[in-house]
C-alpha cells in the first residue's frame, strides 16, 4: 500500500499500485486534465506507469518550463510515425530532444525533398488530431532485438543489444508505431499540440561516425504554444537576414575556400575590423596591468604531455614530424607557452606577484569538417588570452577585476545581456578530488564576493580547472558564449612553475586562464550579425565614404579624404562616373555607416551632404564641423570605457 507524499506535504495512501493520473484525479479533475507527466522522487515519469512504493510525487502541467524537452521529444516520435506511415520502408535510429527543437535520424535510399517535409508535418498533425494513447512497457532484451530485427528495424536492433545488461528496456506505442525510448512521454498524441515546424534535412553519420553509413537527419522545432512557435520562426528569417556569411560577402570582409577548411581569408575591410577590435581590446587590458607577449605556434609533443594536453586534447591537435624524428604540434591553447615565459630567467618573488601575460595568439584545433561554419566554428583562429601567475590570496581580486574587465568590453561591444554559468570539474580531467575541491572553492568564493548571478553547468569546466563562461545575448535573442575565467591549480604543478614566498620557501602560483572575446574571427561574426551588419562608426571597418556627383568635385572629394583621414578617421573616395544613387546603394549594401555627397553646391559652399547607414534623410554640414563631429563620435564609441 504505497503511501505518495505531495509537494504540499500532505501524504495520501492507496489501497495497491497507483498511476500518477490516478493520483491527479483524487486531487481535482481540472489537475487531471492538465497533467502531462509526473515527478517521482524527482525524476519524470509516465502518467500511467505504476508507482508501487512510498514516494513524494509532484504532478506537472504541460505549462511547467520543464515540460518544452519532453514535448519536443514528443515531436520527434510523432515524426517518426509519420515517417514510418508514408515511406514504411524507411527504417528509424534516434530522435532526441536539442535546444529549440528535436531531431530524428532515418536510413532511407532516395533523399528527402522540401516537398516530403511539408508531408511529414501534415502527418504530424492528423496523429495530433487522433490522439493516439502512447504506452510505455518493459520488454526483454533479446525479445526486443529479434522484434526489431523482424520489422526490419536494424539500427534500432543494434542500439538495444548494445544497451549494457541490468538496464531496463523501456519500448513506446502509439498507434502502430513502435518505438525504444527512456521517456517519459505524454499520455496521448493529442497532448502535444500543433505548435510544431519542420525546418529542414541534412546528412549525418550513424552514431557520428564517418566510418559509418549516412543517414538523412530531419530536424524541427516545438513550442508549447503557437506564439512561442511564431516568435521562434520569426527569430530565425532575422538569423538568416544578419548570417554573417552573407554579409561577410556583401560587406567584402572575408571569404573560406576548399584549400584551407576551416581557415579565413581575410579581406582588407575584414582585416581592418579585426584590428580595430584588437586595439580596443589591447588598449583596455594594458590598462587593466596585462603585459602583451607572443609564444611559439608549435611546440615539441613532451611539453604537451607534460601539461597534460596530449592526454586529454590529442585528437584536437595537429602534428607534424620532422626528419629527426621530434613531433611537433600547432598549439590549441596558449596556457603552457605561459607557464614557460613565467619560469623564465630569475626566480619569481610573491612581490612580483600578480604577473598578467596576455596574448593574441594564434591556435589551430582539428574540428570535423560538418562542424565548421564561417567564422563562428573554425581551425584556425587567434585567441584573446591572458594567463595570471598570483598567490591563493589574490584569486578573489584577479577574478573580481577580470570579471569587470569583461562585462565593461562586452557593454561597449553593444552587449547589455550577459549571464554566468559555473562549470564544475569534468569526467576527463587531471589532477586529485582534493585540488579540485580547492579550486572550485576559490572561484566560487571569487564570483560570490561580486554578487553577480551565476547558474550551474555541471561538468563542463575545462580539464585542468573549474570555470566561468560568460553567455551574450545578441540582438534577437540567441545566446553565445564568449569569455572565461578559469582557476587552475593543476598546470603549474605539472609544469614546474615556483615562486619564493614571504617565508623563504617556494611556492606553487595559482594560474587564472582569462579569454574575453574568445577568438577574433568567431565574436567578429557574432558583432556583424549583432548588428546586422549595421557598425558603429568605432568598428565600422570603413567609417566614410565620399562620393562625387559630378567630376566637377573630384579635388574637393580627395580633400575631404584627406582631411578625414587626418583626423583618424577610415575613408574612401569613389569618383566613378556613376549615378549618386548608383553610388550610395552599392556602398550602403557594403554597410558603409557615413556616405559625404558632393555635388556642385557642396564643392562651392565647402559643406558635404551626410547620409547615415538606414536613413533616407540628409544632413548639409560644413566640412570643418563634419570632420570634427565624425571624429569626435568614433572616439567617444571606441576608446572611452563604460563607467
Amino acid at each position: 500500500m504505497p503511501e505518495i507524499t505531495l509537494p504540499d506535504g500532505s501524504v495520501r495512501a492507496f489501497d495497491g499500485p497507483v498511476t500518477g493520473l490516478a493520483i491527479a484525479e483524487s486531487i481535482g479533475r481540472r489537475l487531471a486534465r492538465d497533467a502531462a507527466v509526473i515527478r517521482v522522487d524527482g525524476e519524470l515519469w509516465d502518467l500511467t506507469r505504476p508507482i508501487e512504493q512510498d514516494a513524494a510525487v509532484a504532478i506537472v502541467t504541460r505549462d511547467a518550463p520543464e515540460m518544452l524537452e519532453l514535448l519536443r521529444h514528443d515531436a520527434a516520435h510523432a515524426l517518426a510515425e509519420a515517417v514510418k506511415e508514408l515511406w514504411p520502408e524507411t527504417q528509424v535510429t534516434i530522435g532526441p530532444a536539442i535546444e529549440n527543437g528535436f531531431y530524428y535520424d532515418f536510413a532511407r535510399e532516395e533523399p528527402f525533398t522540401p516537398e516530403d517535409l511539408e508531408r511529414m508535418e501534415a502527418r504530424m498533425r492528423e496523429i495530433v488530431d487522433r490522439d493516439e494513447p502512447v504506452r510505455r512497457e518493459v520488454w526483454d532484451r533479446d525479445a526486443a532485438v529479434r522484434f526489431f530485427r523482424e520489422q526490419g528495424e536494424h539500427y534500432k536492433a543494434e542500439l538495444i543489444a548494445a544497451i549494457p545488461q541490468g538496464e531496463t528496456i523501456s519500448i513506446y506505442t502509439q498507434g502502430a508505431f513502435v518505438d525504444l525510448c527512456r521517456g517519459p512521454h505524454l499520455p496521448s498524441t493529442g497532448r502535444l499540440g500543433k505548435a510544431f515546424k519542420l525546418l529542414r534535412v541534412s546528412g549525418a553519420y550513424w552514431r557520428g561516425d564517418a566510418r559509418n553509413a549516412m543517414l538523412q537527419r530531419v530536424y524541427g522545432t516545438c513550442w508549447a504554444t503557437q506564439e512561442q512557435l511564431d516568435r521562434y520562426l520569426h527569430q530565425l528569417e532575422e538569423a538568416e537576414r544578419r548570417d554573417h556569411r552573407r554579409l561577410g560577402r556583401e560587406m567584402d570582409l572575408f571569404h573560406h575556400q576548399e584549400e584551407a577548411p576551416g581557415a579565413v581569408f581575410w579581406h582588407p575591410r575584414g582585416w581592418t575590423m579585426v584590428q580595430v577590435l584588437t586595439e580596443f581590446v589591447r588598449r583596455r587590458q594594458a590598462a587593466a596591468g596585462y603585459m602583451e607577449v607572443n609564444t611559439p605556434e608549435v611546440m615539441d609533443r613532451s611539453l604537451w604531455e607534460a601539461s597534460g594536453h596530449w592526454e586529454a586534447y590529442a585528437e584536437h591537435m595537429y602534428t607534424t614530424q620532422t626528419e629527426d624524428g621530434r613531433l611537433y604540434a600547432l598549439k590549441p591553447m596558449n596556457c603552457p607557452g605561459h607557464v614557460q615565459l613565467f619560469r623564465h630567467g630569475a626566480v619569481k618573488s610573491y612581490r612580483d606577484l600578480p604577473m598578467r601575460f596576455a596574448e593574441f595568439g594564434k591556435c589551430h584545433r582539428y574540428e570535423p569538417s560538418g562542424a565548421l561554419h564561417g567564422l563562428m566554428r573554425v581551425r584556425a583562429f587567434c585567441q584573446d588570452d591572458a594567463h595570471v601567475f598570483c598567490t591563493e590570496d589574490q584569486i578573489t581580486a584577479e577574478a573580481n577585476a577580470m570579471c569587470d574587465l569583461i562585462l565593461g568590453i562586452y557593454r561597449d561591444c553593444g552587449f547589455h545581456d550577459v549571464y554566468i554559468k559555473f562549470a564544475d570539474r569534468p569526467e576527463r580531467r587531471v589532477g586529485s578530488d582534493a585540488v579540485w575541491d580547492k579550486a572550485e572553492a576559490a572561484l566560487r568564493a571569487a564570483i560570490g564576493s561580486t554578487g553577480l548571478e551565476y547558474t550551474i553547468n555541471p561538468g563542463e569546466g575545462a580539464f585542468y580547472g573549474p570555470k566561468l563562461e560568460f553567455v551574450l545575448r545578441d540582438a534577437i535573442g540567441r545566446d553565445w558564449q564568449c569569455g572565461t575565467v578559469q582557476v587552475d591549480f593543476n598546470l603549474p604543478v605539472r609544469l614546474g612553475a615556483s615562486y619564493v614566498g614571504e617565508d623563504g620557501e617556494r611556492h606553487v602560483p595559482v594560474m587564472l586562464h582569462r579569454a574575453m572575446l574568445g577568438s577574433m574571427e568567431r565574436f567578429t561574426g557574432i558583432l556583424i550579425e549583432h548588428y546586422a551588419g549595421n557598425l558603429p562608426l568605432w568598428l565600422a571597418p570603413l567609417q566614410v565614404q565620399v562620393a562625387t556627383i559630378t567630376s566637377d568635385g573630384d579635388d574637393y572629394a580627395r580633400e575631404v579624404v584627406s582631411r578625414l583621414r587626418a583626423a583618424g578617421l577610415r575613408a574612401d573616395v569613389d569618383l566613378r562616373n556613376e549615378k549618386i544613387s548608383y553610388k550610395v546603394r552599392e556602398h550602403s549594401v557594403a554597410k558603409v555607416p557615413v556616405i559625404l555627397a558632393l555635388g556642385k553646391r557642396e564643392v562651392e559652399e565647402r559643406t558635404v551632404a551626410m547620409r547615415r547607414l538606414g536613413s533616407r534623410a540628409q544632413e548639409v554640414l560644413a566640412l570643418d564641423a563634419a570632420v570634427e563631429q565624425l571624429a569626435e563620435e568614433a572616439r567617444r564609441m571606441g576608446s572611452v570605457p563604460t563607467q
